[in-house]
């Protein structure tokens, strides 16, 4: 990223960021012009949309994962390239096809952030793991589910077990490789980080230990990473972007990547998603504050920032007040280079969903 301070204004904005992290114990929704605003940004059009989330008239869908896989799979009985989980967090899971339709309703509680992941064998097959961070009182932690890329008839997304956990309320999530360990990272509403090894014991079920425990400072949700440069971004939501290490050993360690800035990063600073494209690698934020996603670059030493974009009225309605997204790269179904899934607060008809757009045209109006 390309910018300067003066060393007035260098020292006025570390003053705001110390006030910030000391004093943010709330969530402050809506930082731009009032709710529904939208600033600044590339325009971009989402290409379809899921239909309402059943959860009438209240803040219900909140996240979405996206995963393809490379030959067709079955899901309750019809055959698609993969799916996208979506939650609400009122009632439980959905899963999606690529045209939006719903597959599969798991009525699982008050799931709030979903990931999901390759990478570990149950039974002797190769399965799907999805994670959800878990507020359902009695239930709080990480609840696991599989699905066998291999199942046929009413084949599904099926509950697996759990990871238990001392947060309160467990708020974002996200799953990371490293090496052949696969890693379950929970991201606490008032700021706890906690890291855990997923592996599977000799009757399939699900093992997990912790690996690393910290303190966030504030509210905090956004969580991804980025293996190939062993990263982890987490969204400190009234004080901007952070990265960490991905290994587990460089515990509380971190750099202030983004803080909260107009017309850049607004607060409350929510989703983020990674994107390879090529021989470049992106990760993507939700401003939530002014309904636009910034972009940053990550492959190189540090993150650069590439602009933002934003999604406005077309086939479907825009997008504003945005808490999660996610992203799927190369060939997913009809999408030939990648896929960005991202949560709608205000949807033109009936309640919150889900609108999918095309990373073709987010390459291509941010000049990528």
């Amino acid at each position: 990223m390309t910018s300067s301070l003066t060393r007035a204004g260098a020292l006025s904005a570390a003053v705001c960021l110390l006030a910030l992290a000391a004093c943010a114990t709330r969530e402050v929704d809506y930082q731009g012009e009032g709710e529904g605003f939208v600033g600044p940004g590339v325009e971009v059009q989402a290409v379809l949309e899921t239909p309402s989330v059943g959860t009438a008239g209240q803040d219900a869908a909140d996240d979405p994962a996206v995963w393809a896989s490379a030959t067709p799979v079955t899901v309750m009985g019809k055959t698609t390239p993969g799916f996208v989980a979506g939650t609400d967090k009122k009632s439980g899971l959905y899963i999606y096809g690529f045209d939006g339709q719903i597959l599969q309703f798991m009525p699982e509680g008050l799931l709030n952030n979903v990931d999901l992941t390759e990478g570990l064998n149950v039974g002797g097959r190769p399965q799907l793991v999805l994670g959800a961070s878990d507020r359902t009182p009695g239930k709080t932690g990480i609840s696991l589910y599989l699905f066998d890329p291999a199942g046929t008839g009413d084949n599904g997304v099926k509950p697996w077990g759990a990871i238990a956990t001392d947060v309160v309320e467990p708020y974002g999530f996200c799953f990371a490789r490293r090496g052949a360990e696969v890693h379950a990272i929970l991201v606490g509403h008032e700021g706890e980080l906690r890291q855990f090894v997923l592996s599977v014991d000799a009757g399939g079920q699900p093992v997990s230990h912790e690996v690393r425990r910290a303190e966030i400072g504030s509210i905090s949700e956004g969580c991804a990473a980025d293996e190939a440069t062993n990263a982890l971004y987490i969204a400190e939501e009234n004080v901007g972007l952070w990265r960490y290490g991905l290994d587990p050993a460089s515990g509380a360690a971190r750099t202030l990547v983004q803080p909260i800035a107009k017309d850049i990063l607004v607060a409350d600073a929510e989703g983020l998603t990674t994107l390879t494209d090529g021989e470049k690698r992106y990760l993507i934020g939700s401003s939530q504050g002014d309904s636009t996603f910034p972009v940053w670059r990550i492959d190189d030493a540090a993150p650069e920032y590439k602009g933002r974009f934003k999604i406005v009225d077309g086939v479907v309605d825009g997008v504003t007040g945005t808490d999660g997204l996610a992203a799927a790269s190369g060939a997913v179904g009809p999408f030939p280079e990648g896929l960005v899934v991202i949560q709608d607060d205000v949807n033109d008809v009936g309640t919150q969903n889900f609108k999918y757009v095309d990373w073709r045209d987010i390459r291509r109006a941010l000049g990528l």
